[in-house]
């Protein structure tokens, strides 16, 4: 009987930690839409106002996408943290 109860114990534990990292990755994958979003129009303005009095307008399209794939890259490794640091509490 207690080796069924530690059984169910463990199967209930499995899917709550795997609930957790589906809603982190959920909310990870909306902030990381948004960041891709800003970082879009960011570029379209970067575009349509490129000035020839610029050195390289390639230095600031360049750096705008950078900064987009940090900003895009940056939910995912917070929610992994968290969902890492949550999972090893439980230990």
């Amino acid at each position: 009987m207690q080796s069924n109860e530690v059984q169910t114990s463990r199967v209930r534990r499995t899917v709550n930690d795997l609930v957790m990292a589906e809603m982190f990755l959920v909310q990870a994958t909306i902030e990381s839409a948004a960041a891709i979003g800003d970082g879009l129009n960011e570029l379209g303005k970067q575009i349509s106002h490129n000035n020839d009095n610029e050195s390289s307008p390639w230095d600031s399209i360049s750096g705008v996408l950078q900064r987009t794939a940090d900003e895009a890259i940056e939910p995912y490794t917070t929610r992994f943290k968290y969902l890492r640091e949550m999972l090893n509490s439980d230990s």
